[in-house]
C-alpha cells in the first residue's frame, strides 16, 4: 500500500452553534483519488477549505507529508503551497477577468517560487499543453473562452507548480454533459501521468464511481462510511448511502432497486438531532439512534458508523 500523503484526524469545524465538520478523519495516500460524497450543506466544501488551510480548524489535526499543516509559516507554508493546490466548482469566478491567461498560469510558480522569466514562459506553455490548450492561448483573458476551456485553465494553474495533491471542488458540475466528460477524462489522464493524488469533492456518483480509488460519504458533518468505490457501490452499508445510490437514474426502469426510502431533507445545522444525525430520516431507526453516537465498525477495505452492525 502507497504511504499515506494527507493524514486529518478528528478535524472540527464549529461556527457558533453550528458543527459544520464534527470529528472527521481520514487518510489519502501518494497516486491515490479519494472522493468525498454527500448532499449539499453536508460539510464537503469546508473540509476542503480546512485542508487547504484557507480556515484554521476548531480541533483536530493536519498533516501533510507528516507536517502539521496549520503550524507552518514562511519557506515551510511556501512549500505546502505549491505542494497542494485546487481546482473550484465555478471557472469564471476563479480566474481574474484582468489578467492574461498566462499570468493567471504562472501566478501559484512566480508567488512561491525563485524562477527566471524564462523558465516561467517555458512551463505555463508546456502546462497549458498539458491540460489540451495551445500556447498562444496564453495571451488571451478568460472571457475568450468556453467553460470547458476556462476549466482547463484553471487546472493548468494549480498543475504550473507540479503539486502532489489536488483538492477538486466539484470541478465538473457547473459543465455541459459533453464537456464535463472530456474534463474527467483529463484529470485521469494526468493523474495515471504525473501520480498526483486528488480529494475530489463531488455529488455526480457516476463521476465518482468512474475516478475514485475510495469513497468517503458524509452526512451533517460527519463520515459515516468509507470504502474502495467497488466495495461502496456494490455492497453499501449505511442506510444514507445505500439512499444516495438509489438516486442514481437506472439505465433501464426495471433496473431500480426497490429499498426503503428516506424521509424528509437533512436538518438545520442549527438543529442537529442527538445520537445519530441521520436518525429523523433513517427508515430503520432504533431506540439506540436517539441517544448514542454510532462508532465506526471496520470491516476488510470498508468502515461503516451505524448502529446496525454494532
Amino acid at each position: 500500500m502507497a504511504a499515506p500523503l494527507m493524514v486529518v484526524e478528528q478535524m472540527v469545524k464549529h461556527f457558533g452553534p453550528v458543527r459544520a465538520v464534527d470529528d472527521v478523519s481520514f487518510t489519502i495516500c501518494e497516486g491515490e483519488i479519494l472522493a468525498l460524497v454527500g448532499e449539499s450543506g453536508c460539510g464537503k466544501t469546508t473540509t476542503a477549505r480546512l485542508v487547504l488551510r484557507l480556515m484554521t480548524p476548531s480541533g483536530g489535526t493536519v498533516s501533510f507529508d507528516g507536517r502539521p499543516v496549520h503550524a507552518l509559516k514562511g519557506r515551510d507554508l511556501r512549500w505546502f503551497r505549491t505542494s497542494v493546490q485546487a481546482v473550484f466548482q465555478d471557472p469564471w469566478a476563479s480566474l481574474s477577468p484582468r489578467m492574461r491567461v498566462r499570468n493567471i498560469v504562472a501566478e501559484a510558480l512566480v508567488v512561491n517560487r525563485s524562477v527566471t522569466r524564462k523558465e516561467v514562459d517555458e512551463r505555463v506553455a508546456l502546462t497549458l499543453e498539458k491540460v489540451g490548450m495551445k500556447r498562444w492561448h496564453g495571451d488571451l483573458f478568460p472571457h475568450e473562452f468556453s467553460g470547458g476551456q476556462r476549466q482547463r485553465i484553471a487546472l493548468a494553474s494549480a498543475l504550473i507548480t507540479e503539486p502532489r495533491l489536488l483538492i477538486l471542488d466539484e470541478p465538473v458540475s457547473a459543465l455541459d454533459v459533453s464537456v464535463r466528460a472530456q474534463v474527467i477524462n483529463l484529470l485521469r489522464d494526468i493523474q495515471a501521468d504525473l501520480g498526483t493524488s486528488y480529494l475530489l469533492i463531488s455529488h455526480d456518483l457516476e463521476t465518482v464511481r468512474f475516478v475514485a480509488d475510495r469513497v468517503a460519504v458524509m452526512y451533517m458533518g460527519r463520515i459515516v462510511e468509507t470504502g474502495t468505490t467497488e466495495e461502496v457501490f456494490a455492497t453499501p452499508q449505511h442506510p444514507y448511502t445505500r439512499a444516495l445510490l438509489d438516486s442514481i437514474l437506472p439505465m433501464h426502469p426495471k433496473d431500480r432497486r426497490s429499498r426503503p426510502v428516506i424521509r424528509g431533507e437533512m436538518q438545520s445545522p442549527l438543529d442537529s438531532p442527538s445520537g445519530c444525525r441521520f436518525r429523523p430520516r433513517c427508515p430503520r431507526a432504533m431506540d439506540i439512534c436517539q441517544t448514542t453516537t454510532p462508532s465506526f465498525e471496520t470491516g476488510p477495505g470498508h468502515a461503516v458508523a451505524c448502529h446496525l452492525y454494532s
